[in-house]
């Protein structure tokens, strides 16, 4: 019988091994181009005095705070910048070299186009500081017009500091201020998916300083490409008490899909959180394990000094939580999820919620953005056109509005699908999916998204709701290749 994979398990493997050769090469910039640090600051360097304008209005948080520096600057005559670029670096991350890679930045492009975001929040920058670009450029100043129009960003970070600028920058498009500057990654993180998917690489690189004046110059030249993000609300009985990640907000209005019915009754107040992902949400063994190792880096963390040692210890700790050694416990918290789960999805071009059984096997269900998951793994798989045509399926892509559901069942098979021997079970492609999360003897659930794990309390008597769908808008990234 064909593989649904596009080609063997040895043609998987040598492929998944020799992208990680080219990522460790892209990683450490041996690009063999040579790149100019002084012409690199002429193209990626704004104007002083809008430099300082932008700084006086994030730290005043009023836009209007940098009109005076228009008044004074001396240089009537002074242009923007040909690509213009503002950073944002979370310095805790990349082990020790994260405070170097601030310092070498504040070297490559002025100091001020440098954010740590333990100082500058992203939606401090986008509500003063690109505002007062905008209210510059709305009494004549058509340098600042220039600089807001070409702008990029980059962010020196993990996949969850991206995802937090993104959502940022995602208010710029409900409030309709175009442009949306696009995206560029320097990966600090552990798994840096995100960072892998548009080619920037997936480590902190050895030759880390050449590296740096690399990214920027790719950040300033590389092409624009679109991501998709998907917003989940959590909907949950209420007096529940659940300690929600923080891409996770409260929310007051829970307005689940009225064309979908739910069975049993409803409580009469519930508690709501939502949020927007961008790589993925799971639900089941491996967020247990997640949420366990999160909560052991943070009780001890001089553990995890580096990407290397977080693998090593989550390797280990999850060898600690029953996945592989009790497929068949009796015991309901390490049985499958069909025991506890109803999964709807609406399918491609498909306006109506289809009910998809939950294999009995399955302790753990992905749905998945990106074709990367677990620092560059593909679970899904590159499938064969037959097998994608027989499944209903099409082409998985960051920007299809799809998301890919697969199923992992005990470690042993996990293990197998992250070494790319095999594929995760596929059980759906979704443009929108509802769980239905009902507790009988499981006291709680184990939730993650992008990274971020949490514990899910459950009700005996009612249900709890999860709700994706896709955001209306897209987010622009700059590709890397």
């Amino acid at each position: 019988m064909d593989s649904p994979a596009s080609g063997s398990g040895e043609t998987a493997t040598r492929v998944g091994t020799r992208s990680s050769v080219i990522d460790s090469i892209r990683g450490c910039g041996l690009s063999g181009m040579r790149i100019d640090k002084e012409e690199l600051r002429r193209r990626l360097v704004m104007p002083q005095y809008l430099r300082f304008a932008m700084r006086d209005a994030i730290r005043l948080q009023d836009p209007t705070a940098g009109e005076a520096r228009f008044h004074e600057r001396t240089d009537l005559n002074v242009g923007p910048p040909e690509a213009p670029i503002v950073v944002f670096i979370n310095a805790r991350s990349g082990g020790r070299h994260g405070p170097e890679l601030k310092e070498r930045l504040h070297q490559l492009i002025a100091e001020e186009q440098v954010f740590d975001l333990k100082d500058v929040k992203p939606h401090e920058f986008v509500q003063y500081g690109l505002k007062c670009l905008e209210m510059l450029a709305g009494i004549g100043d058509s340098c600042a017009k220039d600089t807001r129009e070409r702008l990029r960003v980059v962010v020196a970070g993990g996949d969850g500091t991206v995802g937090w600028v993104l959502g940022s920058l995602g208010e710029l498009k409900k409030e309709k201020r175009e442009p949306f500057p696009p995206v560029g990654i320097i990966p600090l993180g552990t798994g840096n998916d995100l960072s892998r998917s548009f080619g920037w690489g997936g480590s902190f690189p050895f030759a880390w300083k050449s590296a740096v004046k690399r990214s920027l110059h790719r950040a300033s030249t590389g092409d624009v490409c679109r991501l998709d993000s998907w917003h989940i609300l959590l909907s949950m009985p209420n007096g529940e008490v659940v300690d929600p990640p923080y891409s996770l907000k409260h929310t007051e209005e829970c307005s689940l899909d009225e064309g979908l019915e739910v069975e049993g009754a409803l409580p009469e107040k519930v508690t709501s959180y939502e949020g927007v992902f961008y790589n993925y949400f799971s639900i089941g063994m491996d967020a247990q394990v997640a949420y366990g190792f999160h909560h052991l880096r943070n009780e001890k963390p001089y553990l995890a000094q580096g990407p290397i040692a977080n693998k090593l210890i989550y390797s280990g700790y999850s060898c600690t939580q029953g996945w592989f050694i009790t497929p068949c416990s009796s015991d309901p918290s390490l049985r499958g999820l069909k025991n506890i789960l109803r999964m709807h999805v609406k399918k491609v071009n498909c306006s109506e919620w289809e009910q998809i059984p939950v294999p009995a096997s399955v302790r753990a269900i992905v749905a998945l953005n990106l074709h990367s998951y677990g620092s560059g793994r593909n679970p899904w798989g590159n499938l064969k056109p037959n097998y994608l045509e027989k499944r209903g399926f099409v082409e998985a892509h960051a920007d299809d509005g799809l998301l890919e559901i697969f199923g992992l069942k005990q470690g042993w098979h996990a293990s197998f699908v992250m070494v790319e021997l095999i594929s995760a079970k596929h059980i759906a492609q979704a443009a929108a999916i509802r769980l239905e999360i009902r507790g009988g003897e499981w006291k709680d659930a184990y939730m993650q998204m992008d990274g971020e794990p949490w514990k899910q309390p459950l009700s005996k008597d009612y249900s709890t709701f999860v709700e994706i769908k896709r955001v209306p808008f897209q987010s622009a990234m700059i590709s890397g290749e």
